[in-house]
């Protein structure tokens, strides 16, 4: 190789060398690299954590039926009721609580799934739609939905329907609402105060007329219980 101080060295040259010089410092770095991945194998695809690490067992009655899980700490109870339990009729739809698709009933109270991981519910009991009727004995306000059309795609039914069972207790235990009146009366059973309580369960067909109508009927004829 010429000398980078002879003037003989063309600018040719000089590219040439910069160039081999280039190639030799990428190939060491591949096989750097390659080195390293065989030593440290890729985890498992869709794997949270290593095997074992996070995982912790959860006691729940689901539905009616004790359910022991071994889940990982970061698990959210609605993927605990989807993915582990195979209980589908549970919706995934924002994953943000911001549509209520994922709305199930726990100890008595309706919550979003989505928002709080199954580890906090230890012991609790936990009600989705599947546990509310069957085809054949259904709850009263799946019953209604059907009979007035509250529903078009049933994407959000499910939600809906939970919603509105906790809606109903709410209303019947006295809680109130952004729209009561009087904070300290027994809230009204009013159009108004159903709407307002739904207002977290989103229905992109629009059928929220619908399902004002099932839910209102169900409220006259069960004394305001769902």
């Amino acid at each position: 190789m010429q000398n980078f101080t002879d003037p003989a060295l063309t600018r040719r040259d000089l590219f040439v060398v910069g160039a081999a010089s280039a190639s030799a410092v990428a190939a060491t770095g591949a096989a750097a690299r390659t080195t390293a991945q065989a030593a440290s194998p890729s985890p498992t695809p869709g794997a949270l954590a290593p095997q074992g690490e996070t995982a912790m067992p959860v006691r729940m009655t689901i539905n009616g039926q004790q359910q022991t899980l071994s889940l990982d700490t970061r698990t959210t109870l609605l993927d605990a009721l989807r993915e582990h339990l195979h209980l589908t009729g549970t919706k995934k739809g924002c994953d943000h609580g911001q549509c209520g698709a994922c709305t199930v009933i726990v100890d008595g109270r309706r919550i979003n799934a989505c928002l709080t991981l199954a580890v906090m519910h230890e012991g609790a009991q936990v009600t989705t739609i599947e546990g509310l009727g069957q085809p054949q004995k259904l709850h009263p306000l799946q019953a209604a939905f059907v009979k007035h059309d509250g529903y078009q795609c049933g994407y959000c039914t499910p939600g809906q329907i939970c919603s509105a069972v906790g809606v109903l207790q709410e209303i019947k235990a006295g809680i109130p609402s952004h729209v009561s009146g009087d904070l300290t009366a027994q809230p009204l059973l009013s159009a108004d105060e159903i709407r307002e309580r739904m207002s977290g369960n989103l229905c992109r067909c629009g059928a929220y007329s619908n399902i004002l109508d099932a839910i209102t009927e169900v409220a006259a004829t069960n004394g305001g219980a769902a």
